[in-house]
């Protein structure tokens, strides 16, 4: 029996339709909350989405979005949805010349933004953007060209009241084949190239990774979910459908800096993460002990060290299960409370998560999973559940997808979640998707014999050494990073006879150990030789870890963090490789001026 396809509006109307009641979404604005109910929600969507309508929305157009999080947000995205229009999200920390691309090359004909700051970047460039016929602020504009968001509503308001069944009859004309959203990969090299993926894509995407999920559907229900992640990247907003199908109250923080008091407002039950604020949470936590001392310092740290060999697929037992009793009443609830008290569960996505991060998150009381995907695959391939949480994986194939290995270790995958193709890159999208309809990730991986995929590295950033051995650089940095003095690592040596690496030093943590020891660094820091004696320590360490051949001889300390907004990320915190190797080229040179 072949399965239902379903459209995502059909699934987030089901679910409006059943919730709960009371809170629906809350968006942190300015330091204020501000709450949305159920009927209201879906009321503004249907306004709005006739609001657009009015404006020439018309099923098979592109409408793009640049905005923060937020309650309207997601009310844009069904909105557009529903007309049968195709939503294209644009990360806020693009540059405008980017969005300017992204604006032509989607032939968007409307361009919803949240506030002048972010329009900033793209008001000198949207006269030249011929087919984008009008500009909406969300908050309100000081240039009179752009249209209000309620003002677009109340017109929308105004033509349900002369045609109440039209909205209805757009919506059920949408079909599950119909492209759904076009979203643009940064890539760490090129121009982005716009993903089509269809409402059947994401859909049965949704409706697989349900069934993965370390709760019931029903404990879900009425439960509160932080959202930090951008709903421009397809992992948090494939799973806020997931979050709205099952009946959750969503909160939109403000800032991620701001994440600990907010959770302890949210007290969230579930939420998702990138790796980097897991490893930053874990660092903070090992960091924390250093202001104790004595028998409580030797107690916490007795504690964080057992986290090191938990498994999560095989839990203490005896002796150890009576011990983790002990270390969990003394340690870890104290922990757990910082994350608001009632959060139970946590998954990871974007990159692959440390084993001692995660480790560490299922000892200390959360189940935290960890999942793989890509834009290009709606974006869930494999993903952890209870039972199946095995160290070093990203878990197994969920329900209709299916993965492979190609013969030169790529990571193949084939199913209803693979991509239409690159809007308008025919010849990119043959390049990538086989005739037989398997994509290829550009991963490198393995599958055990139980099925469970473990990811090495990206094809194209493993390198060769002059002596002939491959090195899979993210195995290397994962290794290093995992010292709570080291905040970003990028490691390089391409026919170069070794490794080496450029290192930002987690400087606060850094600072803090060496004032403990009565030592007040030099300025600039990345010189002074205190700080690099600590880190040399650090990379001694993680060079017992690995092979001969991977391990980092040299090193130099960056001053600065590597950021998107200097280029050096994608908006999905990877490493544009090409970028940092040019941009520090005469460091990389001094650590082989002898070869």
């Amino acid at each position: 029996m072949s399965e239902i396809k379903k459209t995502l509006p059909k699934i987030i109307f089901d679910a409006l339709n059943n919730h709960p009641g009371g809170l629906f979404a809350s968006t942190k604005r300015g330091g204020k909350w501000h709450d949305i109910d159920a009927e209201t929600f879906k009321t503004n969507v249907k306004n709005l989405a006739m609001g657009l309508y009015d404006l020439g929305v018309r099923q098979g157009d592109k409408v793009a979005i640049h905005s923060e999080n937020s309650n309207e947000w997601i009310m844009c995205d069904l909105a557009i949805l529903s007309l049968g229009a195709a939503n294209v999200p644009i990360y806020t920390t693009q540059p405008g010349e980017q969005i300017k691309y992204i604006l032509e090359n989607s032939d968007s004909i409307v361009h919803i933004v949240s506030n002048d700051e972010l329009f900033a970047d793209t008001k000198p460039l949207i006269k030249s953007v011929k087919r984008v016929n009008a500009v909406i602020s969300i908050h309100g504009s000081k240039h009179k060209k752009l249209l209000k968001f309620e003002d677009v509503i109340e017109d929308g308001k105004k033509l349900n009241e002369e045609k109440p069944n039209l909205f209805d009859s757009l919506r059920k004309a949408v079909k599950p084949e119909d492209l759904a959203t076009l979203i643009y990969t940064s890539g760490t090299t090129g121009l982005p190239k716009g993903v089509m993926l269809t409402h059947n894509n994401i859909a049965s995407n949704v409706e697989a990774s349900l069934e993965k999920l370390p709760f019931s559907a029903e404990r879900f229900r009425g439960e509160n979910i932080l959202s930090y992640l951008p709903l421009s990247h397809v992992f948090e907003r494939m799973i806020e459908y997931m979050y709205m199908s099952m009946g959750c109250r969503l909160y939109y923080i403000e800032v991620v800096e701001e994440i600990r008091d907010d959770m302890s407002f949210i007290k969230p039950f579930f939420m998702a993460s990138v790796p980097r604020l897991l490893e930053k949470i874990h660092t903070g936590v090992k960091v924390k002990g250093q202001e104790l001392s004595g028998a409580k310092k030797n107690l916490y740290y007795w504690a964080i060290y057992m986290t090191e060999n938990y498994d999560p697929e095989n839990p203490p037992r005896g002796i150890g299960a009576i011990k983790h009793k002990i270390a969990d009443k003394l340690i870890y609830s104290k922990i757990r409370e910082l994350f608001g008290g009632n959060l139970a569960g946590v998954v990871s996505g974007g990159a692959a998560l440390s084993p001692d991060v995660f480790k560490f998150m299922n000892a200390i009381g959360f189940i935290c999973v960890q999942g793989y995907g890509l834009t290009e695959t709606s974006p869930v391939i494999t993903v952890q559940t209870p039972g199946e949480m095995r160290i070093g994986t990203s878990g197994k194939a969920i329900r209709g997808v299916e993965v492979k290995i190609a013969e030169d270790g790529e990571i193949l995958s084939r199913g209803p979640h693979i991509m239409k193709g690159y809007y308008k890159n025919e010849e990119q999208t043959k390049e990538v998707i086989t005739d037989d309809g398997w994509f290829k990730t550009g991963d490198i991986g393995k599958i055990d014999e139980d099925g469970f995929l473990y990811i090495t590295d990206r094809k194209k950033s493993m390198f060769k050494l002059s002596t002939g051995k491959y090195v899979s650089p993210q195995n290397v940095e994962n290794q290093v990073s995992g010292s709570g003095f080291i905040e970003q690592v990028v490691v390089v040596g391409y026919q170069m006879k070794f490794c080496s690496a450029l290192i930002v030093p987690a400087y606060e943590n850094v600072l803090k150990r060496l004032k403990r020891d009565g030592y007040e660094p030099t300025t600039p820091r990345s010189k002074d030789p205190k700080i690099r004696e600590l880190i040399q320590q650090e990379v001694d360490k993680a060079n017992k870890t690995l092979s001969p051949w991977e391990k980092v001889k040299k090193f130099v300390l960056l001053e600065e963090l590597l950021t998107i907004e200097s280029g050096e990320l994608t908006p999905t915190m990877k490493v544009k490789r090409t970028v940092v190797k040019e941009k520090y080229s005469d460091e990389i040179e001094s650590m082989y001026g002898d070869e």
